[in-house]
């Protein structure tokens, strides 16, 4: 393998897993660009991880990753550091040069690290696609999400399952020390949404609505407050469907799901 990963099967030399496995299969080392990396530790600590299995020549491989790294992104933008991306070619045969050359030429180098030598992940994910990608993560290593023939639809499927697994193993949905309560009601919410929270001490706080990718679709506040604070929001301009509420008092940050329904 060229600057290889340690595969925590010591040696493979036929590959018999064709059923897709619930739980990931481990690499340490280092990526094609030098960087130390341990896929358990990573997950150990709370992060998911997107692993995307391309052909060099595959032309529909760049455009879901391109899209799957600014899901990510935006997550990372919330949750700095969460969530964390690898390309593997989906054989033994492409090299590091390749693999760079591929996350770099096609703008992925803001979450992708290139790997080599995919062929056994491949194998143990259930098999190539176009393209093949995964998520895993949690403290058990589960595998979140596979597709050997993505759609656009499970960019979002991939969100919800990051940010459900991160609520669950970092304890992100638990709110700020500075905050008594949050509440957001009605929900699902048709023509407007109160916002309600108590603060433990006067706080620098910043409310805003995302979207399924965590794009900001509107501020509600930003500024600072004490006390009991109570917001009303017009969510009639809003496209029905899935959306978050993002509450940010003193640079640490909670969210909870909110729907649209008209």
């Amino acid at each position: 393998m060229n600057k290889s990963i340690l595969l925590s099967i010591a040696s493979v030399l036929v590959i018999t897993i064709t059923k897709a496995q619930t739980t990931a299969m481990q690499f340490s080392g280092q990526t094609c660009d030098g960087i130390t990396t341990d896929l358990f530790a990573d997950l150990d600590a709370g992060k998911a991880v997107i692993l995307h299995f391309f052909m060099p020549n595959c032309s529909a491989c760049p455009p879901p990753a391109q899209d799957i790294q600014a899901m990510a992104n935006n997550i990372n933008m919330m949750h700095p550091g969460k969530v964390k991306g690898y390309a593997f070619p989906f054989n033994n045969a492409t090299s590091c040069t390749v693999a760079s050359n591929w996350v770099s030429l096609n703008g992925l180098s803001s979450l992708y690290e290139p790997m080599d030598s995919g062929a056994a992940h491949v194998a143990h994910y259930g098999g190539f696609g176009m393209p093949t990608v995964v998520v895993v993560g949690g403290a058990d290593h589960r595998v979140l999400f596979v597709t050997q023939s993505f759609i656009s639809s499970d960019t979002t499927i991939m969100r919800d399952s990051i940010m459900g697994m991160l609520a669950v193993s970092t304890g992100i949905s638990q709110l700020p020390s500075a905050v008594k309560s949050f509440s957001v009601f009605p929900n699902p919410a048709n023509e407007s949404v109160a916002i309600n929270l108590n603060l433990n001490e006067t706080s620098n706080l910043l409310i805003d609505i995302t979207d399924i990718t965590g794009k900001q679709v509107a501020v509600i506040m930003n500024e600072k407050q004490s006390g009991s604070v109570s917001k009303n929001y017009n969510t009639q301009n809003l496209p029905i469907g899935n959306y978050f509420v993002r509450l940010q008092v003193n640079g640490k940050t909670t969210t909870q799901k909110l729907n649209i329904i008209h």
